[in-house]
């Protein structure tokens, strides 16, 4: 059976160590290391990575040792995140956040998993993004908390 592909932010491997989100970071941690889901990486996070705390790190080189699939941002991908700046979903503050979104719509991404609610994981910001993507000929991106996805049963 094909295993869901989940493309994480960066915001989801330092959750892992927030009081608010760590139960639900590890749990989908977990989901990975049992096999349960394919994490989806890429260059993008290994950059923002790179600045992270030494534990943050270490949990990203735990991700990277283990089953996984590696995206790299491409001219496609910069593409589609421009038009997402064109349209003004995100101001260019926030350009990366887009990037993310294009990286995880280009790779065909089953979900796209943050705790960023207030530029990604947003019912507005998700509808913008999907009427761009569909307009570009991408699919829609499902876009959820780790708490709403994970098979964690905590809380």
């Amino acid at each position: 059976m094909k295993k869901t592909r989940i493309y994480i932010d960066t915001s989801v491997i330092g959750g892992c160590f927030d009081v608010e989100f760590s139960a639900w970071s590890n749990g989908l941690m977990e989901d990975f290391a049992a096999g349960t889901f394919m994490p989806v990486l890429s260059d993008m996070v290994a950059a923002e990575v790179r600045d992270a705390p030494e534990r943050v790190r270490q949990k990203y080189e735990a991700l990277l040792s283990s089953e996984h699939e590696f995206i790299l941002i491409t001219e496609e991908v910069i593409h589609l995140a421009e038009a997402y700046q064109r349209r003004q979903i995100l101001t260019p503050k926030f350009y990366d956040d887009g990037v993310h979104i294009a990286l995880a719509s280009v790779a065909e991404a089953d979900l796209l998993v943050s705790w960023n609610f207030k530029h990604i994981v947003h019912f507005d910001k998700i509808r913008l993004f999907n009427s761009v993507n569909l307009e570009q000929g991408y699919k829609p991106l499902q876009i959820y908390s780790p708490r709403e996805v994970t098979k964690f049963e905590g809380g």
